[in-house]
């Protein structure tokens, strides 16, 4: 067993701290506050070993992550209100955790750390001398011990206060929509608002198939959904999917000079009528605005998302790589990725999450600062950044964040 007194205020609690003695002033006077309360996991090996067996009162049963998908995952305990947590007793199985975070949430979706450790070894920790409030406690594990995954006899929170009553839930392996990636609907849908409130500033990125203008950063026009420029290649490949779709488009008549212009920042053979017929096919064609949704699943969400994927990345890390292909073009996402890589190890690798998703937005950030047209980094410092310090991994509602001084919000 090893137990850890911690005092001292909340800089001692984010100590990776010492074994002392596991007795501490008015610990006996607390009770269990989490026994049958409702328990989620970002992922479950099977019916066996569910989510609800991590605080029970039954012997020889547990939660088992399982080894395969994210290298990050965890376990969370609604409380039923918010509660002061002085003491948290870990049981791991053989699956353990090297490096994890207790935390606490008064609203499932902004964590705060109670207690974090890089130098787990398993069996039972038993922390006491802590001293927070909230409802929702989570177990988040950032990295592996052993190949296994992760798997926990029990989670025991104790605090003073009245335990709410406890429920059965049923054993369940599914994983709950909290902690989906991408790839699902609702999620994909905030990822979409996310990167519209950067490139169109708003979040109804439904309204912007009829936007062009050139911003002035040699890409030429930039228009549609999510920037396709004239410059770059993509306008280019959409009009032509276009055309290939729908033959004699108000558009068609544009690609022998689309193609010229490419790789360039010239409006030759666009000016004057391309603009206008941009937003006609965008108001008027639904064909169009398929075409425009294809394209950006095709060249950069999908292949963002399975890299990301691919890497152990939970759902703000796919939407960080999403983001750096909108703006960057998959070559450049991918080069921003091989400069972290080439130091700390992916998630899937047994980095931890936390550490390598920070350095990629360093990266990125670093990127944006060479191009002076992109040099306001606020949609990593204010929004990507706040979601990751928040620890908001699964980007869970409500969300809050800032780009270009404008503020966003998305409730659920």
């Amino acid at each position: 067993m090893r137990s850890v007194v911690l005092g001292g205020g909340i800089a001692a609690v984010l100590c990776v701290p010492l074994a002392v003695s596991v007795t501490a002033a008015g610990a006996s006077a607390d009770v269990v506050l989490s026994h049958g309360r409702p328990v989620l996991a970002s992922a479950t090996e099977s019916i066996a070993w569910p989510a609800s067996s991590a605080d029970d009162t039954t012997d020889g049963s547990r939660w088992s992550s399982g080894a395969a998908g994210s290298g990050t995952q965890w376990v969370l305990i609604d409380l039923g209100t918010a509660q002061e947590v002085r003491r948290v007793r870990l049981h791991w199985a053989r699956a353990y955790a090297k490096a994890y975070r207790i935390q606490l949430s008064d609203d499932g979706a902004t964590w705060r750390d109670l207690y974090r450790t890089s130098t787990g070894d398993g069996a039972v920790d038993d922390i006491r001398g802590l001293s927070a409030t909230g409802r929702h406690l989570r177990v988040l594990a950032t990295q592996r011990g052993t190949p296994e995954g992760y798997s926990l006899w029990d989670v025991r929170a104790y605090g003073p206060g009245r335990p709410a009553p406890a429920v059965n839930p049923p054993a369940t392996a599914d994983v709950p929509p909290v902690a989906a990636g991408l790839s699902a609907p609702a999620k994909k849908e905030i990822a979409l608002k996310l990167v519209s409130s950067a490139e169109n500033s708003t979040l109804e990125w439904r309204s912007e198939y009829g936007y062009i203008e050139d911003l002035r950063d040699g890409r030429g026009y930039t228009a549609g959904i999510v920037g396709f420029c004239s410059g770059t290649s993509d306008m280019l490949a959409a009009v032509t999917e276009y055309t290939r779709r729908k033959p004699g488009n108000v558009l068609a008549g544009y690609l022998p000079a689309l193609r010229a212009v490419d790789g360039t920042d010239s409006h030759d053979g666009l000016d004057p009528g391309f603009p206008d017929a941009w937003r006609a096919a965008a108001a008027g064609d639904p064909v169009f605005r398929k075409v425009q949704e294809d394209a950006r699943d095709r060249m950069y969400f999908s292949p963002a998302v399975r890299l990301a994927e691919a890497d152990g990345l939970r759902a703000l890390g796919q939407f960080a790589y999403y983001d750096a292909a909108v703006m960057h073009g998959i070559s450049g996402l991918r080069s921003i990725r091989q400069q972290v890589v080439g130091r700390l190890r992916t998630p899937v690798q047994g980095g931890d999450e936390i550490a390598y998703l920070s350095a990629f937005l360093d990266a990125r950030a670093a990127e944006m600062r060479t191009e002076a047209a992109h040099s306001d980094t606020s949609r990593i410092d204010t929004a990507q950044r706040v979601l990751l310090d928040a620890g908001n991994l699964d980007l869970a509602t409500p969300l809050n964040w800032e780009v270009y001084g404008d503020r966003y919000s998305v409730t659920g």
